[in-house]
């Protein structure tokens, strides 16, 4: 059984905001350029989508989760609620369509990441199609600390 995600709805200005850029309360909205499957690019800035892990574009499926995130972006603007946390060169944030749906629980409810339990309390766990953590089993076994599987 597939639950529909949660959806928060945005501000007034966040729906009004094409513009790229920092504001007060720490939202970055904008076209956004797709990365993979679980980071973007808004303006200047990387942004790993939280709490969800995609397969790397040279893995099974990462090209595949790369075009999902393509579809569910192109023409919207994307409103990122940032978040303190770096991963690498990226900044880390919820990312928003513009009608409130979260990019994470989308690509997990398309069976194209997985929820990241260490980053997202389990979140998205509900939103996992069944058998998804056996075909997305490289990054799992990279949430599991198994490097060296995930290297092969």
């Amino acid at each position: 059984m597939v639950r529909t995600p949660p959806t928060r709805p945005l501000s007034p200005e966040a729906k009004a905001s094409p513009k790229v850029g920092l504001s007060y309360d720490k939202t970055l909205s904008g076209k956004c350029y797709v990365v993979d499957g679980d980071t973007i690019r808004i303006g200047k800035i990387n942004i790993r989508l939280a709490g969800i892990d995609a397969p790397e574009l040279e893995h099974p499926w990462g090209q595949k989760s790369k075009w999902e995130l393509v579809r569910l972006c192109k023409g919207q603007v994307i409103t990122a609620e940032l978040e303190p946390d770096i991963s690498y060169d990226r900044v880390v944030a919820t990312c928003l369509l513009p009608d409130g749906r979260d990019l994470s629980a989308e690509m997990v409810k398309a069976g194209l990441a997985i929820d990241w339990p260490k980053f997202s309390g389990g979140k998205y766990a509900e939103f996992e199609p069944d058998g998804v953590r056996k075909k997305h089993w490289k990054a799992a076994a990279r949430q599991r600390g198994h490097m060296h599987v995930f290297n092969k």
